[in-house]
């Protein structure tokens, strides 16, 4: 968003007792840059990290910090009516709980249970918090009442555990803020039919043959294609993961699934993206029991190949826009060039596989984009919601023919 779009926007960014609230301060000067006003508000603990007087000097306005001190004129009321947007960075565990159970004991609690405008909460905690099933409750139930949480990072946290527990970096949030102040829609009137997460294919009844996809790239672009407009239909092998607002998802679990229902929905489709780690083989015999460990006596376990999905649907396309994704340990762009060329594909995403960078249940990851008669295009690390966003501008170049419009049953 350009800054004249945010210019007169009002955000009360609310700071909490981390030890990532001076990020706040890097935060405030971004959105003062894009032209917008920022009402500052801070926890009391929070106080303990960076002085009131930062914020107020850089934004221009007092801070409120408590209930009492701007009781004459209700300013925990006054800033709500304000706001275009609450933003909650750092965000606690301890605030996430607060707010999830709607406790109004200092004026950050208070304020919330008044709001009328989107609420964005940026997690920041240490060690195994964010992991942890109360707080990831917490986080689940301030999503279902519709606010949207930018996930903290991996990397070094404060006590120099490595963790999920950094807040997310400054653009992230920043282009989040953006989104939600003036949210692009250039993909309405697109359909998107996507694939995400694994495929399983059965051994014996408790057995199986995977991979270690955790299907968050396929889940962030629905996200962001259903956020920009797009009717989005999310096929999707076993996930951990909450399907997104707006998304339509069928669930699948073998690679034969995928297919059945991704044909069954192709000729509705503008555009695939086939971001699933679909198996590339399977149990040629599996098995109706249980094998116990006695009865295994060493031998080889017979394979046969799972049925090439992108070759299937390519050679019916009729006017979709078609792009693959690429899984590889080594030779990133020869091995995607080859994809690009063998599936008559539109656009092929190369990731890296293997190691701690691992694109593979990685929250972040970093892509090589390959098309037909262009050079690679390297996409830097970041995010995956984000990325979702960037490689979506560049699907959106590509041509698409004149289609009619099929239902999407």
């Amino acid at each position: 968003m350009s800054k004249a779009k945010m210019a007169g926007k009002c955000v009360v960014l609310a700071v909490t007792g981390s030890i990532a609230a001076y990020k706040a301060v890097g935060l405030l000067r971004l959105l003062t840059q894009q032209g917008v006003t920022v009402r500052v508000v801070m926890t009391e603990s929070a106080t303990r990290f960076v002085a009131p007087l930062t914020f107020e000097v850089l934004s221009g306005s007092p801070v409120t910090s408590d209930l009492f001190s701007g009781h004459q004129d209700m300013r925990h009321l006054s800033l709500t009516d304000q706001a275009d947007l609450m933003l909650v960075a750092p965000c606690t565990a301890n605030t996430l709980a607060k707010l999830a159970l709607g406790l109004a004991d200092n004026v950050l609690g208070t304020m919330a249970l008044t709001l009328q405008c989107p609420l964005v909460i940026c997690p920041a905690m240490d060690g195994e918090m964010w992991s942890h099933p109360t707080v990831q409750g917490h986080a689940k139930t301030l999503q279902s009442r519709g606010a949207i949480i930018v996930e903290p990072e991996n990397g070094e946290l404060a006590s120099g555990q490595w963790g999920q527990g950094r807040l997310a970096g400054e653009e992230t949030i920043l282009s989040t803020v953006q989104q939600v102040l003036q949210p692009r829609r250039d993909w309405l009137g697109e359909r998107v039919l996507l694939s995400a997460g694994p495929t399983r294919e059965p051994i014996d009844p408790v057995r199986f043959l995977s991979n270690g996809s955790s299907g968050k790239m396929g889940y962030a672009i629905a996200d962001a294609a259903a956020a920009r407009g797009a009717e989005v239909v999310l096929v999707s092998g076993p996930t951990q993961l909450q399907c997104p607002t707006g998304v339509t998802r069928i669930p699948v679990v073998t690679a034969d699934e995928m297919l059945q229902a991704l044909t069954a929905r192709f000729d509705w489709a503008t555009t695939l993206i086939m971001a699933a780690a679909v198996g590339d083989f399977r149990a040629k015999e599996p098995q109706a029991c249980k094998v116990k460990k006695d009865q295994w006596k060493g031998e080889a376990l017979p394979l046969e190949r799972t049925p090439d999905i992108l070759l299937a649907l390519s050679a019916q396309r009729t006017h979709q826009r078609m792009i693959g994704f690429a899984a590889e340990t080594d030779a990133l762009i020869e091995h995607g060039q080859t994809k690009l060329h063998n599936k008559h594909l539109d656009m092929v995403i190369v990731n890296q596989v293997g190691g701690e960078q691992s694109a593979l249940g990685n929250d972040s990851n970093e892509v090589i984009v390959l098309t037909p008669n262009t050079s690679p295009f390297p996409i830097s690390r970041m995010p995956k919601r984000h990325l979702a966003d960037v490689l979506l501008d560049r699907i959106k170049t590509l041509a698409v023919s004149p289609q009619s419009q099929p239902s999407a049953s």
